[in-house]
């Protein structure tokens, strides 16, 4: 082997195959010795051949680099790095542990995996996850790109793969369920359900062993890997596969219009605290890529889970855009959802940065324009953000219509000026960025909380199976029971409750904004009231396709609220107006039971608005009703010469199916007062 051939190069980082073999690159700063271990098989407890890695010739600045002839896509990898053992300097260098490469695009798990014995000393060669190298240019994605789908008529389906298609009533075959391969089966449903862009829960690799001893984690939010489909969603569960089944998927849900948002962890690892494991990131160098306290043998934990990344240090900058640019170029993927986002406002020490390098880096970079970037913009430490994140394209996760939009419904006080907010769009949030409507995300319901089903069937979380005692997941739920805590046969409460599920789905696709919803909401899946699910790989999670049969009222209901959505008419993305220019130029006006009237006292409980949509040729009147009352409301006169009476196209007081109308079969009102029943929500339309 020439001596040039042996040094390798510097860049690209990770594992690059040529012709000849390949090229091996890690940063480290502070490591003293680095080597290359070459698997045969994944449960090896030795490697088949170990290369140290030169520091004099084949380091370049903190790059440690070999090029190694015959390696070939397929080969199992991984490293042993040796440097000082200092906690109180920060440095947790572990040459007993296999460490995954940062950069890997596939990683493989044996099947006695232990996290212990990456915690405990000692060699784990035999139960570490290990890296693969991969060729990521062999996939054929037959003219594939991504859709670039305008925000204005965007959809999200928030999901979990697994949870998906796990449950035997979901028709797939048991060997595809919980995979890839079985989401593709179902995607004909998510088209005819009407959702425009799936949200997929992480599905970066990551570590199902972070989770209390017994049980999973099942979400997912313990990433090893920033590159890496995981392997276990995988039925093909060969080196490759997990890396060509995802890209199936994508090439697949994009054929039928259906974009695919990834949900990613740039905050935290699964390496946990300071008594955690050593999977990668600590023993390469652990000052490098965690914010650690001033005693530093400790971590900041922003994120609530034990450390805290160091996403503004320029390695992990580097690593965090190398990860979005190579799921937008070599994935295919159309945006991301990026968890505790505000935790990237934190410099080193944990401080908030005025404009942080790596918000401001994702945003600028040409690579990732027209890419979706959505943030959830709060941290597990109190930082929260919403209406204030940095930069001029990200969206957010707009916490506070889900909070104003639960309580208004479940008939809290001083709650009815804040909901008529989030019903244009939040501008009290968000007008003063004169940004698009679609900057704020609405959303009810998501993965983190209660289902839309158990949001009105329980006033308490019951959390007991995550064996925390029922302390873990939030207090602050702003649910209703309906009367009766949990099922219930007595029929007035599951009208009422069946009610109130169409009322918060209507308000969420009426809303000025880009919708949301939570995977299963549209056939009322239900949790059993546990607001954390985080370690439950069982039927408290998975999608249970009976309940379509059950509650196909609800799916009928959503579909068809779906449906109209995409009828509406959108000016192009790039001639759109911002939130309160388009509030200025609209023809609109509140109400309560008398026109002109609203009632924005603390004991209100009811709105209503009239709006016209000058494009779409029609005027709309909206009426919410939370009060526990029915309500006599007053409508706005029309020309009785156009001949064009108000037509009702919802009313979620009314039984399926005359709940809502097909568009062009409402039913005409007749006269101009309307009682909208108790708790429920009416939309009227005419054309002019």
């Amino acid at each position: 082997m020439a001596e040039e051939t042996k040094q390798g190069r510097s860049s690209p980082l990770g594992a690059t195959v040529s012709a000849n073999g390949t090229n091996f690159c890690v940063y480290s700063k502070h490591a003293t010795a680095i080597e290359l271990l070459l698997f045969d098989c994944v449960d090896d407890a030795r490697p088949k051949r170990v290369i140290s890695i030169d520091p004099l010739t084949n380091r370049t600045y903190h790059y440690w680099h070999i090029f190694v002839p015959g390696v070939k896509a397929g080969r199992i990898y991984g490293y042993r790095v040796d440097g000082a053992f200092d906690p109180s300097s920060g440095m947790r260098f572990d040459p007993d542990k296999v460490l995954l490469d940062p950069y890997a695009r596939s990683v493989v798990v044996p099947k006695n995996y232990s996290r212990d014995a990456a915690r405990m000393k000692g060699d784990n060669a035999a139960t570490a996850m290990k890296s693969v190298v991969v060729d990521v240019h062999t996939y054929d994605w037959e003219g594939d790109t991504p859709l670039q789908r305008p925000s204005s008529r965007t959809i999200v389906y928030e999901m979990h793969v697994r949870s998906f298609t796990r449950h035997p009533s979901s028709g797939v075959a048991e060997e595809r369920r919980g995979t890839f391969a079985g989401l593709i089966e179902k995607i004909s449903y998510l088209k005819e359900l009407g959702v425009t862009a799936v949200e997929l829960m992480p599905v970066f690799q990551f570590d199902p062993q972070d989770a209390p001893s017994g049980l999973v984690n099942y979400w997912g939010y313990a990433p090893v890997s920033f590159f890496a489909p995981h392997q276990a969603y995988s039925l093909r569960q060969d080196r490759m596969g997990p890396l060509d089944e995802f890209r199936d998927m994508v090439k697949a849900l994009h054929r039928t219009g259906i974009e695919v948002i990834l949900d990613v962890v740039f905050n935290h690892t699964a390496e946990g605290d300071h008594d955690g494991p050593t999977l990668s990131f600590r023993g390469l160098d652990n000052p490098t890529y965690y914010i650690l306290e001033q005693d530093r043998s400790y971590y900041a934990n922003y994120s609530g889970t034990g450390n805290t990344l160091n996403a503004n240090h320029p390695i992990v900058r580097r690593m965090i855009l190398d990860s979005l640019r190579y799921w937008v170029r070599e994935m295919h993927v159309d945006g991301f959802r990026f968890d505790l986002a505000a935790i990237l406002e934190r410099g080193e020490s944990g401080q908030l940065i005025p404009n942080p390098p790596v918000l401001w880096d994702i945003e600028s970079d040409p690579e990732l324009a027209g890419t979706k970037l959505i943030a959830e913009a709060w941290d597990a430490a109190g930082l929260y953000e919403v209406g204030s994140f940095i930069g001029d394209s990200w969206k957010e996760w707009n916490g506070r219509f889900r909070d104003d939009v639960r309580d208004f419904f479940r008939g809290e006080q001083h709650s009815v000026r804040n909901f008529a907010d989030r019903l244009i769009g939040s501008p009290a949030i968000y007008g003063h960025k004169e940004r698009e409507a679609e900057q704020s995300v609405n959303f009810v319901t998501c993965h983190d909380g209660f289902t839309l089903n158990d949001l009105v069937s329980y006033n308490s979380k019951h959390n007991e199976a995550n064996d925390e005692e029922n302390r873990d997941g939030t207090n602050d739920n702003r649910s209703w029971n309906c009367g009766v805590e949990g099922p219930t046969e007595d029929l007035m409460v599951e009208k009422l409750r069946n009610r109130q599920v169409k009322n918060f789905l209507a308000v969420t696709m009426l809303s000025v904004g880009m919708p949301m919803m939570l995977m299963g909401d549209e056939a009322r899946r239900t949790q059993g009231g546990n607001n954390n699910a985080y370690c439950q790989d069982n039927q408290t999670s998975w999608f249970d396709w009976t309940l379509l049969a059950k509650h196909a009222d609800v799916h009928r209901f959503v579909t068809l609220l779906n449906t109209r959505r995409h009828l509406r008419e959108f000016e192009p993305e790039n001639e759109r107006i911002c939130l309160t220019q388009l509030l200025r130029r609209a023809n609109w006006a509140w109400h309560g039971v008398k026109l002109g009237h609203p009632d924005w006292s603390a004991t209100s409980h009811s709105i209503a608005i009239t709006v016209e949509i000058r494009r779409e040729k029609l005027l709309v009147h909206l009426i919410l009703n939370a009060y526990w009352q029915p309500l006599d409301f007053e409508l706005p006169r029309l020309d009785d010469a156009l001949g064009n009476p108000w037509r009702r196209w919802i009313d979620t007081a009314l039984d399926s199916p005359r709940d809502i109308i097909e568009w062009e079969a409402a039913e005409p009102i007749p006269g101009y007062t309307y009682r909208a029943e108790s708790r429920s929500v009416v939309m009227l339309f005419t054309e002019i």
